[in-house]
């Protein structure tokens, strides 16, 4: 799986219309020149120049309207978003973060049965509009259960709006704000919709030190009608959740993007630089570093992509993404930091230079491992479905490439949020027992061993109470499935033998650091150590094939990209 490049751009996707898309929107980064676009960064100009480009092409409109609100072009098409999320993140995590908040915002409104609301939504998204999600509260966080504000009647289907939220994204200039809140006399749960620019909308602030508007604002008895509410009750509770499940996922889109330009900027700074008599990437330990951030970042790739077809394929009796998303939002972008980590250890002091895009990736890779749910949260919804996932299989008809131009009417018709212990997945040891790769093979056998685990020593009513200890079981499991849907993907798109087999080169050394984890909790009993023990494996060492991937894959991306001044 190749890497963006922008420079010699591929067919990344076969809809002409997201050809036009990719091609309109890198030429409106490489023309802005990295001098301007740091300069911006370091300045934290507000983004205009690109809300005003997202309005003159019409680009959220095409990419963000459900078919049959919008002209021909229009759809939710998960396939078409995945590529723009990436290129957005390749050249700033703000311009993401723009796109990313609209997401969240429309989802309350395109789950909603307001057919009025949608058409303005709609209308507001061909006028280049952009929008954002009043959940989160400054007490609470995204403790929703304890949301403080309150929908107050004040007549026969008329209200006021009274309270305050925080963290909002695109709180300043939001044409429609969906906000969360509740209705006093039932303690109900409702979804509104209101203007950043209503007399009785307070934005308060910008909360943080960056271009991006992350608002606290406060309603101050905004006036609210029936024809202002998206959803009442169970269904404003399942829109807030199954809002999150849709926009996670592009998580993990956005550290893809940072981490290959940061890739590219790394190598071409290490390749360059004389040191002792040689270059920098003539160290053995500098080779290693690339080939691992290199095979990081493709498997981050490969999962997340494979991870989409399962979101466009996903129906009421297919709900595996429901697994497959927060994998995507914990682990590549925890995946992203360690790319980056690898990447910062080679260049060393270049990284903090305030004129290089690596100085900026550094900063806010971390960030996105932190949104839309800490990792702590993500693994511990993740952990619900190991019983079924290992234990349980059933079949399901296979799923393809899902880039075909359809929409995702199923993500706004998810249902009930409830339920995730029931959910089934396919078998997921054939697409292991198929590859031969030594490095496969020892994975596989570390799986066997955590599926013994599971079997013959499962933790105990204490250690599932323990989210220490649930947190190091929960990191070896997502390892099994970031595995499996890597191998799928590779067989589906003719990744060579040594591509997989230096990936799960790293994935069996970091299923052994974990095992070593779990190990070393202060509650594991005596048998629970000895199966982490006979978990830590090994990787194989092929010298030839480190040598192939070294010379085909990471040193000839030198000079491959880099940005226009």
């Amino acid at each position: 799986m190749r890497l963006l490049n922008p420079k010699r751009l591929a067919n990344t996707h076969p809809d002409p219309v997201m050809q036009a898309i990719v091609r309109k929107t890198i030429d409106f980064f490489e023309t802005k020149g990295k001098k301007r676009l740091k300069e911006d960064d370091l300045n934290r100009v507000w983004y205009a120049d690109f809300i005003e480009f997202i309005k003159r092409e019409k680009i959220f409109a095409t990419l963000l309207t459900p078919a049959g609100y919008g002209g021909p072009d229009c759809r939710w098409d998960s396939s078409r978003l995945v590529v723009f999320n990436e290129i957005l993140g390749f050249y700033g995590l703000c311009y993401w973060y723009v796109w990313q908040v609209t997401i969240l915002g429309l989802g309350p409104i395109w789950m909603s049965s307001n057919e009025e609301l949608k058409k303005k939504a709609a209308r507001l998204l061909d006028e280049g509009e952009i929008f954002a999600f009043g959940l989160s509260e400054k007490e609470h966080g995204a403790d929703i259960y304890a949301s403080d504000m309150l929908l107050l009647p004040v007549g026969e289907g008329r209200y006021v709006a009274r309270g305050d939220k925080y963290y909002i994204g695109n709180g300043n200039e939001a044409a429609m704000v969906s906000t969360f809140g509740r209705l006093p006399e039932n303690g109900g749960y409702v979804f509104f919709a209101v203007n950043s620019k209503h007399e009785k909308y307070e934005c308060v602030k910008n909360i943080t030190a960056t271009q991006s508007y992350v608002s606290e604002f406060v309603l101050h008895d905004y006036p609210i009608s029936e024809a202002d509410i998206l959803s009442r009750g169970d269904d404003a509770w399942n829109a807030t959740l199954n809002t999150v499940n849709i926009g996670k996922y592009n998580l993990g889109w956005a550290s893809i993007g940072i981490c290959t330009h940061a890739f590219y900027e790394a190598l071409n700074h290490a390749a360059g630089r004389s040191l002792y008599g040689g270059f920098v990437t003539d160290f053995p330990h500098v080779k290693q570093m690339f080939v691992d951030a290199w095979a990081r970042l493709t498997a981050m790739k490969l999962f997340a992509s494979r991870a989409a077809d399962y979101l466009r394929s996903a129906s009421e009796e297919d709900r595996r993404y429901l697994l497959y998303n927060p994998v995507v939002k914990m682990k590549v972008t925890t995946q992203g930091e360690e790319v980056i980590n690898l990447l910062w250890d080679v260049i060393a002091a270049k990284g903090f230079e305030k004129d290089t895009y690596f100085d900026t990736a550094a900063r806010d890779i971390r960030g996105l491992p932190k949104l839309e749910g800490t990792v702590h949260v993500n693994i511990a919804l993740i952990v619900k479905f190991m019983q079924n996932y290992f234990f349980n299989p059933v079949e399901y008809p296979a799923v393809p490439r899902r880039d075909d131009p359809a929409n995702d009417d199923f993500l706004f018709n998810q249902g009930p949020t409830r339920g995730l212990g029931k959910i089934r997945f396919h078998d997921y040891r054939p697409v292991y027992a198929a590859s031969q790769l030594p490095n496969v093979r020892l994975f596989s056998e570390q799986v066997k061993v955590f599926r013994d685990f599971l079997r013959n020593a499962t933790p105990d009513g204490d250690q599932q109470k323990d989210i220490d200890f649930i947190l190091a079981l929960g990191e070896i499991f997502t390892l099994v499935v970031y595995g499996q849907l890597i191998l799928e993907n590779a067989a589906m798109s003719g990744q060579s033998d040594d591509t997989v087999d230096q990936i799960f080169d790293f994935m069996v050394r970091d299923f052994s650091k974990f095992a070593l984890q779990l190990y070393g909790k202060p509650s594991s009993s005596e048998q629970q150590m000895a199966f982490c023990l006979q978990m830590v494996r090994k990787s194989a060492v092929d010298g030839a094939r480190f040598g192939r991937i070294w010379q085909r894959e990471v040193s000839a991306l030198r000079d491959a990209y880099e940005m226009n001044e």
